[in-house]
């Protein structure tokens, strides 16, 4: 087992996205702002401005890192490269959290520019598990795992999504990030209730929350199609799912996600001031 008490923690306070563009304006005029994360394949050299830059961000937050390449999902074996790369960051780095998604973006030597989503049934639950026990034994510490946003339904799956990854956590002592956006893109596109799907989320295993923006288009019938894009400001309904799901789980670390078309620090600094206010109509 871990020792999770030789590592640091986030706090329950907002989180953003770090960005460099905002360097000079996260260092100077905070708010707010508790915690920072970062995509850990963009860390993964040995040095230049964008290590420079994260050790001294790291001497004042707490950092997150969110991996988007381990293909966790796929049917193959863990890259044993980015699994050494990924090890060499957390060791020096020491984040207070690591996560990665509930998906597959690999299949033999190819990568897929996208996270693909996965049946759930006994024989992927066994392949995931699998994984996730390879990566927590690699880096030392457990893990998050986040839940997908999704377009479509598998017909083979046997379990719910929910029920997957409460398995998962019980079979690998994982942790989950939980994705607000992602669930209200999901329960849009496949048309079922975004407030049944945390009701039945297993909140006492989520050690981080997300927040995003999403994309509106619709399907071939005319019926509304979310992206997860993370290129917009948190709509008001996501907003209210937030309310929803602290409401029942209390304060968790919160970050704002704005990865396309990134706006002024300005524009996030009031994302993070709304998050900071959801955060405290739940304190306790």
């Amino acid at each position: 087992m871990f020792d999770a008490t030789q590592n640091p923690t986030l706090p329950a306070r907002p989180g953003v996205g770090y960005k460099p563009q905002h360097y000079s304006d996260i260092m100077d005029n905070p708010g707010p702002l508790g915690w920072l994360e970062v995509h850990a394949e963009n860390y993964m050299g040995d040095g230049g401005r964008p290590i420079a830059q994260l050790r001294h961000l790291a001497e004042r937050f707490p950092i997150s890192v969110h991996g988007v390449g381990l293909s966790i999902g796929g049917e193959g074996a863990l890259d044993a490269d980015h699994l050494a790369r990924l090890k060499h960051l957390i060791s020096w780095l020491n984040p207070a959290s690591f996560s990665e998604h509930l998906a597959w973006s690999t299949h033999d030597s190819h990568f897929y520019n996208d996270l693909l989503p996965l049946p759930y049934t006994p024989q992927t639950l066994d392949r995931v598990a699998s994984h996730i026990n390879q990566v927590q034994d690699t880096v030392g510490r457990p893990m998050l795992l986040e839940n997908p946003s999704s377009y479509l339904a598998f017909a083979e799956s046997t379990m719910s999504e929910t029920d997957f990854l409460r398995a998962l956590t019980q079979r690998t002592g994982c942790g989950l990030l939980l994705d607000v956006n992602n669930v209200f893109v999901s329960a849009t596109n496949l048309k079922t209730s975004p407030q049944d799907y945390i009701d039945a989320f297993p909140l006492a295993a989520v050690g981080e929350i997300h927040l995003g923006g999403h994309d509106e288009d619709e399907d071939e019938t005319g019926a509304p199609l979310l992206i997860d894009s993370h290129g917009k400001a948190v709509v008001d309904p996501v907003w209210a799912l937030l309310d929803y799901t602290l409401a029942k789980c209390g304060p968790k670390p919160l970050l704002i996600e704005w990865d396309t078309d990134v706006p002024e620090w300005a524009v996030l600094s009031g994302e993070i001031a709304r998050a900071d206010r959801a955060l405290a109509l739940v304190a306790v």
